[in-house]
């Protein structure tokens, strides 16, 4: 399947851009950077810090003209890139032809995490489809394994390697999404609790908050974790059948919340589009990715489970 995006600048560009040294980095995002400066386009970078930093000495004094985010800290969970670094930097410049480079995945990413960040790629090509945005997310060659980088390929319509862009001959996001939408397993030292209506939600809350605490939630990160118990049971009460099952654990440096319902999430994009003007309600899954360092999500016709992790060892 090829794209069917134009490569006129005016229309959305998604593309993979591989690279396997500092100076190939540089040669390729360099000029897309300064070009877009001289053309007057917004221009935002978010990549892991060590390429923010190279990027910033060779940039030298435009790197104040442009927008630079750690991308460790924007993207660690990467369902909240699309709302908080994608859309906030496309959405401030509705009428003008903006820049971003995103680097989502690098080799520091857990296979935990994995899952999501391809999804999450998948999924811009949904989201900014029509839009006046041209998005380049770099792939290291030399750190990243062949899954990633085949996966890659599936999930952009164009691909960069050496000063040259072509169309994927392998691009199909669909397929990406589906083969990462796979059970997420148990929940290590886990204690559940069922959830059967919206009066059983502040004992849901009380048991998953003391649970936590014996697994070791730092007490600066007691309202995060008890906003993101709220938000998920919620949304399995409302949208799963009526009621939920709650469970609380630890796997590794990580709390987790999973909470499994019958219903099916038929939106992949829900809970990482922005807010509306005047929207009142379907922030829920918005404000969970906001707040847990990783969303996991499992959906089928059987039912849903989404699993949100929240560090222990590190500030957010």
């Amino acid at each position: 399947m090829t794209p069917s995006a134009a490569t006129h600048p005016d229309r959305f560009v998604h593309e993979a851009l591989f690279y396997d040294s500092d100076t190939d980095y540089l040669d390729e995002l360099v000029p897309f950077i300064t070009d877009g400066l001289a053309q007057r386009d917004p221009v935002t970078v978010a990549v892991p810090a060590p390429k923010l930093r190279l990027l910033r000495e060779a940039l030298d004094e435009d790197a104040g003209r442009v927008r630079m985010l750690d991308m460790t800290e924007a993207g660690r969970n990467p369902g909240r890139i699309i709302a908080d670094v994608l859309h906030a930097s496309a959405d401030e410049h509705p009428h003008e032809h903006v820049r971003i480079i995103g680097e989502p995945i690098w080799s520091g990413r857990t296979a935990t995490e994995y899952p999501a960040c391809a999804q999450h790629e998948a999924l811009i090509n949904t989201a900014f489809t029509g839009r006046d945005v041209t998005i380049v997310c770099p792939y290291d060659t030399a750190g990243l394994d062949a899954s990633a980088l085949a996966d890659a390929h599936a999930t952009h319509p164009w691909l960069r390697v050496t000063g040259r862009r072509h169309a994927s001959e392998h691009y199909a996001p669909e397929e990406v999404l589906a083969r990462h939408n796979q059970p997420l397993g148990s929940v290590p030292d886990a204690a559940t609790y069922p959830v059967t209506t919206a009066g059983a939600l502040p004992g849901a809350r009380r048991f998953a908050t003391d649970h936590a605490q014996r697994l070791g939630l730092c007490p600066d990160r007691t309202v995060e974790w008890e906003l993101i118990v709220t938000e998920l049971v919620t949304n399995g009460l409302v949208h799963g059948g009526g009621d939920c099952l709650l469970r609380i654990g630890r796997d590794g440096d990580d709390l987790v919340c999973a909470v499994e319902n019958s219903g099916t999430l038929a939106d992949p994009l829900a809970g990482r589009r922005p807010p509306q003007p005047g929207q009142l309600g379907g922030r829920g899954l918005l404000l969970v990715h906001n707040l847990a360092d990783l969303v996991r999500t499992h959906t089928s016709l059987a039912g849903t489970a989404i699993h949100a992790h929240l560090r222990l060892t590190s500030p957010r």
